[in-house]
């Protein structure tokens, strides 16, 4: 009886110096966060306004912990597939995903089974930008405002083409069929895509991001921002609102994620520093020019909450709409 008291005392022992040196390797990984490169995965195509964002970001992030942060586009599916694959990544700290509304409060809504859960398979860490959208004519189209183009295509319902590079786009278009404004919406993958179609004369209306649409100023014609005052990055370009359509504003976001489950000492590191990154003056000017807006601190559990309340909030609006996935 004696024997078998010892050994199990032995037993406990090892069991227990085993656990203590383990949580130390543990404890000290997490310390040593990042020792290699992490990956941002960007749900979109390159030259998406997320990705436009992300990779700014990311540069900024690399500087700051000496190790390389990397985007890693997984586009397809809305959004899906990218998302997707960000929630079955080991949670490490070395796989994060920019999260958008598209991807975590329109997406769940609006297809029958998006491949992952918006709510239980990801923390936020802080949300990183607002992105107002533009309503542009491609150089040909014979409109210079956005009240041209509604009388245009009210005299020609339904047979007006406007590219949709994404499920927010998309909204917007809603948006404005509800306002008696019948485009016809046609989907591309990506911003890419959709300026290429504009500029091609293959489309002749874009909506799309500020920050996408940008890359064609000179080339194509920006008619209304959907924010509530005129953006210094879209100079000269009046508001939705200005022109005829009284209350038509929708902001787009993007919110740095990390799969569920990574220590919360990485993700209180990650967060510390992204709070620095984005008060950066230089941040927030090169974010402006980019055609991005600041988005408001929040702490951990406000932004859980706005997030939830984001889902709610999309679902009731795809479903008034009666949007449909791609």
């Amino acid at each position: 009886m004696k024997f078998a008291t010892r050994r199990a005392v032995l037993s406990l022992l090892a069991t227990a110096s085993f656990a203590a040196a383990t949580s130390g390797a543990h404890a000290q990984s997490h310390a040593d966060w990042p020792n290699r490169p992490v990956k941002i995965i960007v749900a979109y195509p390159a030259g998406q306004s997320t990705d436009i964002a992300t990779r700014y970001l990311a540069d900024k992030l690399s500087r700051a912990f000496g190790q390389g942060f990397v985007v890693d586009n997984k586009p397809g599916a809305g959004g899906n597939i990218g998302t997707a694959a960000a929630a079955r990544a080991t949670p490490d700290g070395y796989t994060l995903v920019m999260g958008a509304n598209g991807t975590h409060a329109m997406n769940p809504a609006l297809y029958p089974n998006v491949g992952y859960d918006a709510d239980k398979d990801f923390d936020a860490i802080i949300l990183t930008a607002l992105i107002p959208f533009a309503i542009s004519a491609g150089p040909n189209v014979p409109v210079n405002s956005l009240n041209e183009l509604i009388a245009l295509a009210r005299s020609k319902p339904g047979k007006v083409d406007v590219g949709i590079p994404s499920v927010t786009g998309q909204l917007v278009l809603e948006m404005l069929k509800q306002r008696d404004v019948p485009l016809f919406g046609i989907r591309y993958k990506g911003s890419g895509d959709a300026m290429t179609a504009l500029m091609g004369g293959h489309v002749p209306v874009l909506i799309d991001t500020v920050a996408a649409t940008r890359t064609g100023l000179g080339k194509i014609k920006p008619l209304a921002v959907t924010t509530v005052t005129p953006m210094a990055s879209m100079p000269g370009v009046k508001t939705a609102g200005e022109q005829g359509l009284p209350n038509f504003t929708i902001t787009a976001w993007n919110a740095l994620m990390v799969p569920r489950g990574v220590p919360m000492e990485i993700q209180n590191r990650l967060g510390a520093e992204m709070r620095k990154i984005l008060d950066l003056p230089e941040t927030q000017k090169a974010l402006g020019e980019l055609g991005f807006e600041r988005a408001p601190i929040r702490t951990t559990a406000e932004l859980n909450a706005w997030l939830r309340e984001e889902r709610r909030t999309y679902a009731e609006v795809i479903k008034t709409a009666n949007m449909k996935p791609e």
